[in-house]
């Protein structure tokens, strides 16, 4: 996969104070925006980011995978994912993979999932012994999601290292480090966790009742979830919070239909606070009393997805704002009139997966990626 060593932001849901866009305000709006979704300019973009990433990304090498994620996802979205080569992105892909020497060594501590980059992908010492493994579980995510879109047979991994030893990420309170030192806490890695178990189709990798647990604990007052037990409700949170629990078979699908309860989060005020985020310009914000995003068009829109409550935002003003995100290059920005960049380009055309827009294949919301991904059929 001709990739150079950059890549954009890691597995992200805090995007509002690390992107390195302008706010709204400062930034003046494109003389004339598209009134349609052009997506053969965004296949050219994201073909683009497939065979030569620009500069700007130097910051974000640690995070190729996530960064091939994003561009190879979003090509199976606007139905291009033919302009890859499919064994050769396998292979790329497969060679990111920690290895224990032994099966004595999967339980030494170490995560033996995928590394980001080869920038974390340290030779062994002159003993063989690897001790810098640095296997995180958001490239996880990525790598699994990425052999999937591209037909890989997830059956022939090595899984039981990456989950035996996935558990040793596991905290007390049920949350999850993303890597085996020096790492946060947090519900962003408790969702990578529940996903990889979830395409693995073995949820050895983790206690789910302790996960649950922390889950709960996290929903704020207001309804919405922080990324931690007492932290601000969060678009992304929320998310990582909600499609962990229907992941792990906690929440039904499309639950206002069923005319059942969860005892497990409060449900009334969750939607109440998902319903909130939907701004008068039409997007939809991260947090209360913060600008629309793009991106939060995903991580708020798939969560009022899986609970059944998507009928009831205002589709035509959310997409209106979105396409006045749309770049005259190809992509979208976070704000309307900025630079495009492949998060939020990637959050951008899931959310018109949401929207059902023709050329677009479905979404399955709670592994981010296309339902045919998800069911394997490539």
């Amino acid at each position: 996969m001709a990739m150079r060593e950059c890549n954009p932001s890691d597995f992200e849901v805090e995007e509002e104070e690390e992107t390195p866009s302008s706010s709204p305000s400062s930034i003046s709006s494109p003389s004339s925006p598209l009134l349609y979704i052009d997506i053969d300019r965004h296949v050219a973009f994201l073909e683009m980011m497939y065979n030569l990433v620009p500069y700007h990304y130097q910051s974000q090498e640690i995070n190729r995978l996530t960064l091939a994620f994003f561009t190879i996802s979003g090509l199976h979205l606007l139905q291009a994912l033919d302009r890859v080569d499919k064994d050769r992105v396998a292979n790329w892909v497969l060679s990111f993979q920690a290895h224990p020497r032994s099966r004595a060594e999967v339980t030494n501590g170490q995560f033996y999932g995928f590394h980001g980059s080869r920038t974390s992908q340290f030779p062994p010492d002159e003993n063989g012994v690897s001790a810098y493994n640095a296997g995180h579980l958001a490239s996880t995510y990525c790598a699994l999601a990425i052999l999937k879109m591209v037909g890989f047979d997830l059956a022939t991994l090595d899984k039981e290292s990456i989950l035996i030893s996935m558990r040793n990420l596991q905290q007390p309170d049920g949350s999850f480090m993303p890597l085996h030192v020096g790492a946060e806490t947090d519900l962003r890695f408790v969702y990578c966790a529940a996903a990889i178990c979830f395409m693995l189709e073995d949820w050895s990798g983790m206690d789910i009742e302790k996960a649950k647990e922390y889950i709960s604990n996290c929903q704020s007052y207001d309804g919405g979830f922080g990324l931690s037990p007492g932290l601000e409700s969060h678009g992304g949170g929320t998310y990582c919070a909600v499609a962990s629990l229907r992941l792990m078979g906690y929440i039904e699908d499309d639950l206002l239909s069923k005319n059942t309860s969860s005892s497990i989060i409060n449900v009334p005020l969750l939607l109440d606070w998902s319903m909130q985020r939907q701004a008068t310009d039409g997007g939809f914000q991260g947090r209360a009393n913060k600008s629309s995003d793009t991106c939060y068009a995903f991580w708020v829109g798939a969560v009022l997805r899986i609970l059944g409550a998507y009928k009831f935002i205002d589709k035509i003003a959310l997409r209106k704002f979105l396409l006045t995100c749309q770049s005259e290059f190809g992509g979208f920005s976070k704000y309307p009139g900025g630079l495009p960049d492949i998060y939020h380009s990637y959050y951008g055309y899931t959310a018109f997966s949401l929207l059902e827009e023709p050329g677009f294949n479905p979404l399955c919301a709670e592994l981010g990626m296309t339902d045919l991904a998800a069911l394997g059929i490539i």
